[in-house]
């Protein structure tokens, strides 16, 4: 069974980001119009499916945002002095 994507990435994150039809599909498309994404499209039961699928490009970005990212919090817990905690409160 092929899970939808919003329904998939509510799943992965125990319902903490939740993905609307309307914020996602737009987003998809304008990544695969940067080169991030390739999609390929399959006939399932007379129903076409579109896979997505990131290229080495959108993975070298991915890297590039992952660090930046993990940089910025990295300065947060500095400038605030926190202490990072495992698990949950």
């Amino acid at each position: 069974m092929v899970m939808k994507s919003h329904k998939k990435v509510k799943e992965l994150t125990g319902g903490k980001i939740q993905l609307t039809e309307g914020a996602l599909y737009p987003t998809l498309h304008a990544l695969e119009a940067q080169g991030i994404l390739t999609t390929e499209v399959v006939n399932v039961g007379n129903r076409l499916r579109k896979y997505y699928t990131v290229t080495s490009s959108g993975k070298l970005m991915a890297d590039e945002k992952v660090n930046e990212f993990s940089d910025f919090m990295n300065t947060m817990i500095f400038l605030l002095d926190l202490k990072p905690k495992m698990g949950k409160a």
